[in-house]
Order: C-alpha cells, then structure tokens, then sequence
C-alpha cells in the first residue's frame, strides 16, 4: 500500500485560496476515480473536486469552512502501489494519531454542526459495538459526532450526545451506542436517572453551527453593506386594487405556453419605466474610485430564498420585456436558483434589485442595498383595508413598497419621486403600457 497526496488545484482566474464548505466522506471512506472527495467555494464559484485514483481516505488537510490556499496539501489517500507521497506528513499524521480525542473532531464533517455537509458520509467497514456510557462528559469544546438519525434519536429522548461514548469511525456515535447508552440508563448528563425522558424536561442543549459557504458570504457582505453605505429607506402606501383585477383577467386569458403572472412583473415594469425619468436609480458606485457608473438598462436583480441561502439572480435588460417576457424570466432564473443549475453570469451585473418575501412581506421592510447598487426596492404583502372613498370606507387591496438608497448619491427627495412615480404607475395600471 502506498499513500498519495492531492493538493489544492488552480482553479484558475487569479484564485489564490478557496473555502472548504463540503467534504462529502469522512476518514476511513473509500473512494473511486473521478468521486467528489472535496467542495469548494472561491468568490466566484462553487466547484467540485474529484480524485484521480482509487483509494480510502486517511486524512483531510482543513476543515469545513477552513480557507486554504492553492496548492496546499488537501488529502491524503491509501492506494494499491507506490502512491506518490514519500514525505514527512506521514511521519507528522502517525504521531497525531496516538492522540485520539484531538485527531478525531477535525477530521470528521458534522452534518448537523455543518449545514452544507452532505449525509452520504462513508465509513470503514469496522463494525461498532454497543456501548455503556459512564455518564462522564466530554472536554470542554469537544463536539460529538454523530449522523442526523442518531442526533433526532437523541433529541427524542432527551440524551444529550455529549455524554455518550462513540464506537465508530474517529469516535463517532451510532444507533449501538445510544442503545448502549439507554439501556445503562444514563441520560441528560446523569447516571442512574429513567431510561427515558420525562415531558417538561428542560432543554440544555446548545449546538454549535459553523457559518461557512454561502452563508458566510452574505454574512460578509451585509456587514460590509451596513458598515459602508448610509442608507434611508421610504415607505409609500400603493392602492393595487385595479392593478389585481388586471393580473386576475391575464392570468385567466392566458394561453397554455405562458406562465401564471405575479405581481412582480408589474413591479419590474414599473420600475424600468420609472428609471427612464430617474436613471440615476440604475446605477453602481465605486466609493474606491469615487465613480458612479449610471446605466441606461435596467439590469433587475430579484432577491431569491434557497436552500443554501439568498441569492440575487438578474432579469437582464428588463426595459425591453413586456410583462409575459418578463414572467418567464422570473420563472426561469427561480428555478435555476433553486436547482443549482443557474449559471455564474446569471447572478452578476445588476443595476437595481427587488427584494419581497411574497405573502409573509410584512407591512413594512428596511431592505439592505445590493452594493455597489445604490437603490433596492422592497414589496410587502398585499392586505384588503379600508380606504374613505366618495364618502363612505370601501376595501381595497393596498401594498406598501419599502425602498432603501445609498445617501451618498440618491437625495431624499430624488427617492421620493421615484417611488412616486412607481406608485402612479401601480395605481393606474393602464399607463404601464403607454409609450412614455
């Protein structure tokens, strides 16, 4: 048997150093050619890392949510033959292994600690044994690792895993060890206490969960957003009621090849008629150079929930859509989202973003600008109130828009009218179709 090393490949594109968010087996898995053995994100892209050989997996160079550069060690496999690794790290691993508890944690993705880590962890064919545990906690900051099954398990009947001793790979815990565990009647912490868990017993338990990938990105960019840009955001009531009698009749006339119509089509559309008498709306400033790049398109990013996270792909040129078109594309690019099939440049480039959480919109939203935008604007929900109206209360179907602009280039009141003239366009719908 010999050992063979994988680095960190050039990604290419200047990348010096990429984030490991998903190693999608664990030490003592076996891998074939071509298997992902890594995921990793670079500022652009996430991508996939495949082995060139067979081989079982004996050490991971980081952790998830670890940055490391390129061309650093990044596993180690045990392969038939000479491998290609005659180096000290062997030296360096066999001398780390006689510590078991400091070895074992690191190496080990938690598909509950680590959001993006993938269940389909592989393991040494070593069967594990059913155990007794002594009660007797483990060191402070040391996690147990266990698959999502065992931890529900766990919670169920309220066994907090970090007294449960682990007889699989790298000391992880199985059904046979929380078995073990129950049958010594030792739960929550104390030995000696009921088998099982009583109703209304107090829940210690705190998980700690790695913020890495995606989520670490918008986390950075919010706080950078927030730090840097003075933002003020305005609030406007907009009577929407003819506007839905209007998106009731298409959506009822539409043919079989056309997409169901939301409200958001109407919203881009207004929006792009809008920035043509306030085109500094569509624009990116770069504080760097202090240049404001103004833009005659309307480059609409929508702000998009998915599993992993929110992204923000672009109805490029919306100024040129009609409220069909831009149907498909809302449609399209969501499903994209949603499925990770949307492509790089379909998540760049925007000018201006929309953002809305549909019918849990609230009644109002301070959106953060998508910078270097330097306006979003927010839909709430559309709620049936009482509007005084030719001398008596009558409902209507009203939706407050919640727009937020960077205070460096857009004026209070340039903000004022834009939304304004958004709110004249919604209320009389008919002229979103005019020639203007």
């Amino acid at each position: 048997m010999g050992n063979y090393l994988i680095d960190v490949p050039d990604i290419g594109e200047g990348i010096a150093e990429v984030e490991i968010v998903e190693w999608p087996l664990a030490v003592g898995g076996t891998v074939e050619e071509d298997d992902i053995i890594c995921v990793v994100m670079t500022d652009k892209a996430t991508v996939e890392i495949p082995s060139p050989i067979d081989g079982t997996l004996s050490w991971l160079g980081a952790e998830a949510g670890d940055m490391i550069a390129v061309g650093a060690k990044l596993v180690r496999l045990q392969v038939e033959g000479d491998g290609n690794d005659d180096s000290a790290i062997k030296v360096k691993e066999q001398s780390a292994a006689s510590d078991a508890p400091v070895v074992s944690t690191p190496v080990v993705s938690d598909p509950v600690a680590d959001p993006v880590a993938a269940p389909k962890t592989l393991f040494s064919s070593e069967p594990a044994k059913a155990t007794q545990s002594s009660g007797i906690p483990r060191p402070e900051g040391e996690k147990p690792i266990a698959p999502p099954a065992v931890r529900q398990r766990a919670r169920n009947a309220g066994i907090d895993l970090r007294f449960v001793t682990g007889t699989g790979p790298a000391n992880r815990i199985t059904h046979e060890d929380l078995d073990g565990f129950i049958s010594a009647g030792v739960m929550s912490g104390t030995a000696g206490s009921a088998p099982m868990a009583q109703s209304g017993l107090a829940n210690t338990s705190v998980e700690e969960i790695k913020v890495i990938g995606l989520r670490r990105k918008i986390a950075k960019v919010m706080q950078d957003t927030m730090q840097r840009l003075p933002h003020f955001t305005y609030v406007e009531e907009v009577d929407v009621t003819e506007l839905e009698l209007l998106r009731a009749k298409l959506n009822k006339n539409r043919r079989a090849d056309q997409p169901k119509i939301t409200i958001l089509p109407f919203i881009i559309k207004a929006l792009a008629q809008a920035i043509k008498v306030y085109p500094e709306m569509s624009s990116r400033f770069d504080d760097v150079k202090n240049v404001v790049h103004r833009y005659g398109a309307a480059h609409v990013g929508i702000a998009t929930q998915t599993e992993s996270g929110l992204v923000v792909p672009v109805v490029k040129h919306a100024e040129a859509l009609d409220i069909w078109g831009s149907a498909a594309e809302i449609k399209r690019l969501a499903t994209a989202c949603r499925d990770g099939s949307v492509k790089r440049e379909e998540l760049s480039g925007s000018t201006i973003t929309i953002t809305s959480l549909g019918p849990m919109g609230g009644i109002v939203t301070t959106p953060v600008i998508n910078a270097p935008e330097v306006a979003i604007v927010g839909i709430n929900k559309i709620a049936k109130r009482p509007v005084w109206q030719d001398g008596a209360f009558i409902p209507r179907d009203i939706m407050n828009l919640s727009s937020s602009f960077d205070h460096r280039i857009i004026d209070g009141w340039e903000a004022t009218l834009f939304v304004q003239q958004m709110k004249s366009l919604l209320e009389s719908p008919a002229t979103l179709f005019m020639d203007n």
